[in-house]
């Protein structure tokens, strides 16, 4: 289990992923779940909210997210119509709770931002539906240090993300650490960057922590 003392202490910034790197996505999708059935209940008093809830649960769990309303309309006769409604939740949700942050993530800011390393935030997804989740989240203050940028609207405006992100912070890949999600190899993506997968940091290693140079 690594901590902030493996970081290469030439880093000056940190690039995080936003989706379990530094809170599990699945504890935002579950409460757009739980707020989609309480509101079919509400208006069609039908299914109870607490099975639809868990029947979604179970179902995303199983299953993930790509055809999930189909299988709850499917299984509990919900109107098509809904679907949209179940979209827009994922876009605009007011949570019940808020999005905590993984504990090792939490340390790991707040000890980078101590040591003088800028913490930025590369987000991939809908940028809508990640703006409404960073404002959801517990930063414990770390939101007013940290830099936002969204992968699709960079792209959109025909930027590289990476190569944008470090320009307007003016930094070299070598200056750079990235902490990501995905298990593959990050490498061919972000040549030139050194990158961590973000479990490393709660995980005990099966094997030393790849860097890709």
């Amino acid at each position: 289990m690594l901590t902030y003392a493996d970081i290469d202490t030439h880093k000056k910034a940190l690039i995080f992923e936003l989706d379990d790197v530094l809170f599990p996505k699945r504890d935002y999708l579950l409460q757009v779940y739980y707020l989609f059935a309480h509101l079919l209940e509400y208006t069609e008093t039908v299914p109870p909210a607490n099975e639809l809830t868990g029947f979604l649960k179970t179902a995303y769990e199983h299953h993930g997210e790509e055809g999930l309303f189909e299988r709850a309309a499917e299984t509990f006769a919900i109107d098509h119509k809904y679907k949209a409604h179940f979209d827009r939740m994922h876009l605009t949700a007011q949570l019940p709770a808020k999005l905590l942050l993984y504990q090792p993530m939490l340390e790991l800011m707040q000890a980078s931002h101590q040591s003088g390393k800028r913490l930025l935030i590369l987000t991939k997804g809908d940028p809508t539906m990640q703006l409404n989740k960073l404002r959801q989240v517990e930063w414990n203050g770390l939101d007013r240090i940290m830099k936002v940028y969204f992968q699709e609207e960079l792209q959109e405006k025909g930027h590289d993300p990476f190569g944008y992100l470090l320009g307007d912070n003016g930094l070299q890949k070598s200056e750079v650490l990235y902490i990501h999600a995905e298990s593959k190899l990050v490498s061919a993506i972000v040549p030139g960057i050194d990158c961590m997968g973000a479990k490393s940091f709660w995980e005990k290693p099966t094997a030393p922590p790849h860097q890709s140079y």
